[in-house]
């Protein structure tokens, strides 16, 4: 299976649209993530953008993924794009589902100096408890979810292993959900 990015945008008047679907999208990609095929993800803090990580044997299958989704036949969600991971880090198990917007963190992307050993830096990060997880995208670039709400302070936990230049780093937030 493949392991997939999916940076989701969202309608402009997203948190009115999402409510009556809000059960159903939730129950949906819990069972997803019971069955293996959702990591995790959730909505940024303003709601303008989602992410979720997929696996799905091809782009067949993460289309369905994604568009029978209740967020996406309600048009919470708008439109999509799907990035394929070369190397991911898995979360050691999965989170209780939170809706209350009180787990943030931050999603941390941006080119490796290294892409042989990104893998291996974020492994150890994960393990230390300071990524949730992660990987290297087809391309070079790494996106990891990092277990802070601050974005110095996540850029800083990658930049420290020596596998990307703090310089080069991106962070937004994400109130991660599941």
């Amino acid at each position: 299976m493949t392991v997939l990015h999916v940076r989701v945008t969202t309608a402009d008047d997203y948190l009115r649209r999402r409510e009556p679907h809000r059960k159903a999208h939730i129950a949906r990609l819990d069972g997803l993530r019971a069955r293996g095929l959702v990591v995790g993800g959730g909505p940024a803090p303003d709601g303008r953008r989602a992410e979720i990580v997929y696996r799905a044997a091809g782009g067949a299958r993460l289309r369905r993924l994604v568009e029978e989704d209740p967020y996406w036949r309600g048009a919470v969600w708008r439109a999509y794009a799907p990035r394929r991971f070369r190397h991911f880090v898995d979360r050691l198990a999965p989170p209780a589902v939170v809706l209350d917007g009180t787990r943030r963190l931050t999603v941390v992307e941006g080119p490796t100096r290294d892409a042989a050993s990104a893998p291996d830096a974020l492994l150890q990060l994960r393990d230390a408890g300071r990524v949730e997880f992660g990987g290297v995208l087809d391309g070079g670039r790494a996106l990891a979810l990092v277990r802070s709400a601050s974005a110095e302070e996540a850029i800083g936990w990658l930049a420290q292993t020596g596998a990307w230049d703090p310089a080069r780093l991106t962070a937004r937030p994400l109130l991660y959900v599941l």
